[in-house]
This record gives C-alpha cells, structure tokens and sequence, in this order.
C-alpha cells in the first residue's frame, strides 16, 4: 500500500501501546493494508504451512490412522475451549454459526406468545433460526431498534436491550452479538446477562465477532448456547466453527442430524437398537464432514499461534488498534464520522452521504481492504496493522472531506 510518501511501511512491527507481535506472521500483499478481519481474518504463515502440509498429506490419506484423527480433533477442541472457559467437553465443532444458532432455536422450548429478543440489523445467521422457530410456534419476535439522540446520533445499544428486557412480557430467549457487526459496538453483556437471568430468559451468544479479541466471561454471563466462526478473529479455517453448550444441554440437547462421530462406539456399523450413546458432553453436536484435516490443520496452527501469543496479550493489542483508529480519525478532525457507544476493536463510519463514495473510492486506491456498506464504512484491523499504517489511512480519509 502507498497511502503518502511521508507514511512509513505497515508491516514493520511497532509497540506504542499496541503490543510488539511477530510481523512476519502473516502471509499478505505487501501493497494492502488489510482492515478487512471482520469478514475473514488475515492469513497466518503458519495456517498458510499447515495447510500445504495437509494438503501434501491427502494424496496418501490412508497413512493417518483413526487414532490420529481424532486426536487432531481434539487438539482443535481443546484449543477453541481455550478461548472460551477451558473446558473442550462444552465445545462442539459445526460448519458455521448458522448451523450452531440454529441447533439452539431447536432446542430451547419456545411456545405460542413467548418472545425472542434480538438486535436490530443483527446478523441474519443469529436472525434468521429465530424468525423460522417464532413461525413455526406463533412465538414473537422482538427486534431493538437503536435509539438515536435528538441530534439523529446513534445511541448504545446495551441500554436499548436493557429497557426492552424489562418491559417485554413473556421473553424466553435473548439471542445477542457481543460485538454489532456493523460498526463495533460493544454490548455489556455483564449488565445484560443479570437482567436477561432475572426476567428467567435463555441466553443465547454469537461471538463471531468477539472470539479470539474480547476476553469472555461465561462463568458470569451463564448463557444456555455460544456459537462462533472460526475464520475471523480466531484466523482459522473457512467451514469450521464453534458450539459451546452449558451443562444442561450437554446431558439433553439434540443435534441437527445424526452423525456417527458424534456417537460413543458408532464405528461398529452393524450395532442394534438402540442407537449408541451419544458421545461425551457437546460432542453429541458434533456435525459430520467438518473434521476435514485441511480444517483442522489450518485451525489447530491458528490456536497454537494465539495461545503462543497468549490471549491477553491478543486482546490488549486489537483493542488498542481500534482506540488508536478511533485517536487518529479523530485527530484528523473525523470524529463525527465515527459510531457511538461503547467502542470496540473495530471502528464503523457514516461519512457524510456526499463524501461516502469519494471514502471508498480513495480506500480502494490506496489497497486499504475494508467493508463499505448502506452508506457505512466498517475498519477492521488485526495484528498485522501497525499504528503508522491506521494514521495514514486516516489522514487519507481526511484529505477526502476537504
């Protein structure tokens, strides 16, 4: 990228408050700044090299015993349970959060009248399962629109949730982001866990755009079902995501299908009725075809890396990318471009309907990768991006609203 003669390389790794990592971590163009992570994270080396070595590997997939199979699975589980609360047999591997999502709609009981809650805008795999169950059952959906002041600024978006829950009747489930992957509002879900356990509600956690950069906390958040992907914040494999089931639904939840390596002893094909126990604790929610060893190499190196990395160390780093993104605009005179509310380690702007496409536009032309949309603009650094590179892009934006 060539943002200005007077902006140094992005790649050379700085700390300034943002956390010194490994800059060749990464496998980029050397001409992009890529802010882009809330749609996939950037490529690792070492997922980059595991990937090639799995790939080499399939031509003689016979050489890979059973018992290494699973093993490379559990691997992967033990390393997403690391994110979360440390315990791999509350996790379960799924094609997406999709797939995860809507095995909760199917299980937490929802009849005629009961309420569902959800954000406005939320993203349709937390939408959608909702929307077939409340139809299925005459249940109700509850969208919280944003407030917005009297100005037309954007308000936030946990206050908005909290009066919802207080004067909604009938409400068994709340299904949340922690993150709005719009723009990077934060939710404080400690604030909205108590009040959704108070109104004797399910809650139900997409953390898609928090996983691997915000710490977690389920043990006070007590949700019933957490889902994740595993391409974006976590820098695994497309196709391989994350289900986390509390203790209740790990005795009697039922999965979306029924998949032999989600069964105790099921490699004996021609056992009789009944059917084999279902395996250990979120393992019954164990989809079939996603232990792929492709999948699981790229996401076991992704886990060693952040766990290498040590994940508070990955935290306090994406976090000060987004405060440093958020310092820089504003520096640039771009404050009021910026999203509202409780920040996180992503930014969102609303430029000015008339600088909207001469924004993209300059992005575009300088390699600076990030989402444009509905007249948005969505900056997703990960570790890769150095302070100098996040203030050139926003003395780039600025010289577009001159």
């Amino acid at each position: 990228m060539h943002i200005d003669d007077r902006d140094p390389p992005a790649r050379t790794p700085v700390d300034g408050g943002f956390g010194t990592f490994d800059g060749d971590g990464f496998v980029l163009p050397p001409d992009v700044v890529y802010l882009n992570a809330a749609s996939h994270g950037p490529r690792l080396r070492c997922v980059q090299q595991a990937a090639e070595a799995a790939l080499a590997a399939g031509v003689a997939p016979w050489r890979v015993g059973m018992e290494a199979w699973v093993e490379s699975i559990e691997a992967v589980r033990r390393g997403a349970a690391n994110c979360l609360d440390g315990d791999a047999d509350g996790v379960a591997l799924v094609p997406s959060a999709g797939h995860g999502l809507s095995l909760a709609a199917r299980n937490l009981p929802l009849a005629a009248g009961d309420g569902v809650l959800v954000l406005g805008g939320q993203f349709p795999s937390n939408l959608l399962p909702w929307q077939q169950r409340c139809a299925e059952v005459d249940a109700r959906l509850h969208a919280v629109a944003r407030p917005v002041d009297a100005t037309g600024r954007p308000g936030d978006w946990s206050a908005a949730v909290l009066d919802a829950i207080a004067r909604l009747p009938s409400l068994r489930v709340v299904a949340l982001p922690h993150v709005h992957w719009h723009d990077g509002s934060r939710l404080d879900l400690d604030r909205i866990a108590a009040a959704t356990h108070s109104a004797g509600a399910a809650l139900v956690l997409d953390l898609s755009q928090s996983l691997g950069a915000l710490p977690v906390d389920l043990a006070r958040w007590r949700p019933d079902f957490v889902v994740s992907v595993g391409h974006k914040w976590l820098l695994g494999a497309y196709g391989l995501a994350y289900l986390w089931a509390s203790d209740a639904w790990r005795e009697r939840g039922m999965p979306l299908e029924q998949s032999w390596i989600a069964r105790e002893g099921a490699t004996v094909f021609d056992s009789p009725m009944p059917p084999p126990a279902f395996a250990r604790g979120a393992r019954r929610f164990d989809a079939g075809g996603v232990a792929d060893p492709l999948r699981l190499a790229m996401s076991a190196a992704a886990f060693a890396r952040l766990h290498g990395w040590g994940l508070a160390r990955v935290h306090a780093g994406l976090q000060a990318r987004g405060r440093g993104l958020r310092d820089a605009l504003r520096a640039q005179g771009l404050g009021g471009w910026l999203a509202e509310g409780p920040g996180s380690h992503f930014v969102g702007l609303r430029p000015p309907p008339d600088r909207f496409a001469r924004a993209t536009a300059a992005l575009d032309g300088a390699g600076v990768v990030h989402t444009a949309r509905a007249g948005g603009l969505r900056l997703a650094p990960h570790l890769d991006v150095d302070e100098a590179a996040l203030a050139g892009v926003a003395a780039l934006l600025a010289r577009t609203a001159g």
